[in-house]
């Protein structure tokens, strides 16, 4: 099978090529604006495509042909998307618009990376049923990135997922769990919301949910995020367990204390059950995905 993916230099399109330039049945294609900033070059073609530029997509994707485009590039920054309304459009939307043309043209199976944040956090955990109604400028772009993907006519898989943690190559990348590993280890207090709660997702799960939706080719939305519901707060105090960090250290404040640009939605999280029987997904816990984590932390400092 001949995957192409987006957005290859990001963290989770990282993890995609790693997965997939191991496994013998795929014929891998990774895209990214630029350079291939990747170390790992082996078992796969890099092709530079930037997603906003529609002649790139309809040579790329055409030249290329492959069954399945796996679509992970985005303005993911929440606050980004706010100051620049005009980029957010442009990759969030507009890009989705040339992914799709260029899916139709080839006929490939599109698989969608989505997000919680088109939700209003009103209540969680969610079902893939939940009526959308996001409450930022990154999360309406999402929800209508969707809904063009949903009155097309290719076939597509839709994955909804949230607040994403991992290590990224040369740790070139952050997110909540190296944020507080690092914070705390400075022995200074942090402020920590706890107003807010998530089911945080493992890079690599995710990725395991990409590769599972792309080669069953599943169609319709899919909620692929970890299992663990929790506050932002929570989550901080077990990634200082782990650890064995200060937890005294972690201080509660309220979201509407921190004069954010975009409003983030207080309480999502995903019920997964629908990914779990139907493509077969299986999320590592919480504790198992920071020892995956600290795993790859003392492999990147060896």
């Amino acid at each position: 099978m001949k995957i192409l993916v987006t957005g290859s230099n990001g963290l989770l399109g990282q993890k995609l090529v790693h997965k997939l330039s191991a496994d013998p049945e795929v014929e891998l294609i990774a895209t990214a604006r630029g350079e291939n900033r990747l170390e790992h070059r082996s078992g796969y073609v890099y092709r530079s495509m930037d997603i906003s530029n529609l002649e790139q997509v309809l040579q790329v994707i055409g030249e290329e042909k492959p069954e399945v485009v796996i679509h992970t590039a985005a303005m993911t920054h929440v606050d980004q998307c706010e100051d620049d309304k005009a980029g957010c459009e442009k990759l969030n939307v507009e890009a989705v618009e040339y992914i799709l043309a260029a899916c139709a043209w080839h006929k490939a199976h599109l698989v969608h990376l989505s997000t919680d944040f088109i939700f209003d956090g009103s209540k969680g955990p969610l079902t893939e049923d939940e009526e959308a109604n996001p409450v930022s400028y990154y999360g309406d772009s999402k929800w209508r990135a969707e809904k063009l993907i949903k009155a097309s006519n290719v076939p597509h898989a839709i994955l909804r997922t949230v607040l994403v943690y991992g290590v990224a190559e040369n740790m070139s990348r952050s997110n909540i769990v190296l944020w507080a590993k690092g914070a705390l280890e400075k022995g200074a207090p942090i402020t920590v919301v706890d107003d807010q709660f998530r089911t945080p997702t493992l890079a690599e799960d995710l990725a395991d949910g990409c590769i599972l939706a792309a080669k069953q080719k599943a169609e319709g939305v899919y909620n692929i995020s970890g299992a663990d519901f929790m506050s932002i707060i929570e989550m901080v105090r077990r990634i200082a367990r782990f650890w064995k960090l200060d937890e005294s250290l972690i201080q509660p404040v309220s979201s509407s204390t921190l004069n954010q640009r975009a409003q983030r939605p207080p309480k999502t999280g995903f019920i997964i059950d629908k990914a779990r029987e139907e493509l077969g997904y299986a999320p590592h816990s919480f504790e198992e995905g920071l020892a995956l984590v600290d795993q790859q932390i003392k492999e990147a400092q060896a």
